[in-house]
């Protein structure tokens, strides 16, 4: 992307280079407008009854689901995403959003009689939301429905690598019958992020931050929010893992790991990064496991196969880096890594251990390691080996003791016999460490973008 004029850039497909989309390059000053227009709107939508507004966003989920050809068309162009994909993210999406009936018992006060006291939640003013382009309409959904049917305004900032896509996500919330001013949708030139952003941030009327992202990222999204006092709801990087214990069930663990591994070309926060598998079963596995990754394969490096495109052919030199180093320092690659058209032939390697890049980084693309442990106990030591702390699943028979298991790992979401790509919208999703902190999802929302006022009456 580029800008072309002093108020517009471009999206350009990263393969062909054809121009994609232009959009809206917002300066500072229109920044501020449009956190000015959602503070002018707060008063009336906060007052809204809590019912009427989650009437609203549910209108909003029947909107999306029979507008849904319109998205997979932009968004298949915009950011490669699969059909299938844009489905998915379709579904979870008006999922969150018919989520919010069941928040509305949330605002009731609770009283003390005895006490004369009165404990009530009330919406935090306005929210900024900034979405990534990965799960572009869940995302950018996410960033707002929750922080909306609170009583709460919004500013949604859309991501320069898909701002039609996101474009889309605000008319059809704001076509779903929201108020002017209650939800606002701004795009930036990438070269003026940092100051848009900062701008933001800054506005006294601006309550609220959640940012789905990179933890590179967040870390200065919380820094600058800090500065301000503003809390900070932070979904960032994963290095999602699963354990294949000896007891499992390999066909279906290897199903699990090549759909939470390879979905999405792995550009998934809860993606399958790590599998963690017992000795005793690790060559079964692998060997199960690569038949199915060899099938992902066809015709995936140009962008047009089963897992949809990278989002840059610069993704795809990344990745074949990280395999790279691992090969030099003592892994050994079963399938894949292949780079062809732009893309990466999903890859599978074994024998990954520390001191390698794939250990301890981030993919965020297709190409999974296994690392040999000997037992439950080592298995549960290398989980904990990481920075990161968003998802990990257990596969094993023993459904007792894999939960048992799961309790003792430093992560926010954990999985018994499932994939690490899951997401229930009525549970509070998100991670530990260097994954974040804060909640989407559930009731947990509500402590996130409300406020709670003790009131007591005196004698």
């Amino acid at each position: 992307m580029s800008p072309v004029s002093a108020g517009h850039f471009e999206r350009r497909d990263p393969l062909s280079d054809a121009i994609v989309t232009r959009a809206a390059a917002c300066s500072v000053d229109e920044a501020r407008d449009a956190v000015n227009s959602a503070a002018r709107a707060f008063s009336a939508w906060s007052e809204t009854p809590p019912a009427e507004r989650q009437d609203v966003l549910c209108n909003a989920a029947d909107l999306m689901l029979s507008r849904e050809d319109e998205i997979i068309a932009v968004a298949t162009e915009e950011i490669g995403s699969t059909a299938e994909w844009v489905r998915f993210n379709v579904k979870v999406a008006a999922d969150m959003l018919r989520q919010t009936r069941e928040l509305a018992d949330a605002f009731d006060e609770i009283r003390d009689e005895n006490r004369n006291y009165i404990l009530r939640r009330r919406p935090a003013g306005v929210v900024l939301g900034i979405a990534p382009w990965n799960a572009a309409v869940t995302l950018a959904t996410r960033a707002a429905a929750a922080p909306l049917a609170c009583g709460n305004t919004v500013v949604l900032k859309g991501s320069e690598l898909c701002p039609k896509t996101h474009e889309w996500v605000a008319r059809l919330l704001n076509d779903a019958g929201l108020p002017p001013g209650a939800l606002n949708f701004i795009t930036n030139a990438p070269d003026h992020a940092e100051e848009i952003v900062e701008a933001l941030i800054a506005h006294p009327a601006v309550r609220r931050v959640n940012f789905t992202g990179s933890t590179r990222v967040g870390r200065d999204i919380a820094t600058r929010a800090a500065r301000h006092l503003k809390p900070c709801l932070l979904e960032l990087s994963g290095k999602g893992t699963m354990i294949v214990l000896a007891d499992a069930d390999l066909d279906a663990a290897a199903d699990a790991a090549a759909h939470g591994g390879y979905f999405n070309q792995g550009q998934i926060c809860m993606s399958t990064e790590r599998l963690l598998v017992d000795d005793a079963v690790a060559d079964e596995f692998a060997r199960s496991l690569a038949e199915r990754v060899l099938l992902l394969g066809s015709n995936a490096g140009n962008g047009h196969g089963p897992l949809g495109a990278l989002i840059s052919p610069s993704a795809a030199v990344r990745i074949r880096a990280l395999i790279d180093d691992a090969l030099a320092k003592g892994a050994r690659l079963i399938c894949g890594g292949d780079l062809a058209g732009g893309g990466i032939q999903p890859a599978l390697l074994d024998e990954v251990s520390q001191g390698m890049r794939l250990y301890t980084e981030e993919a965020f693309g297709p190409v999974v390691g296994i690392t040999r442990v000997s037992g439950p106990d080592e298995a549960l030591s290398v989980a904990n080996d990481t920075e990161f702390g968003l998802v990990t699943s257990i596969f094993s028979r023993n459904v007792a003791g894999a939960t048992e298991m799961l309790r003792r790992i430093e992560v926010g979401i954990a999985h018994v016999n499932g994939s690490t790509v899951f997401d229930d919208p009525r549970m509070p999703f998100g991670g530990v460490k260097a994954s974040g902190y804060g909640r989407f999802g559930g009731r947990e929302a509500v402590h996130e973008f409300t406020d709670c006022q003790w009131i007591a009456v005196h004698d």
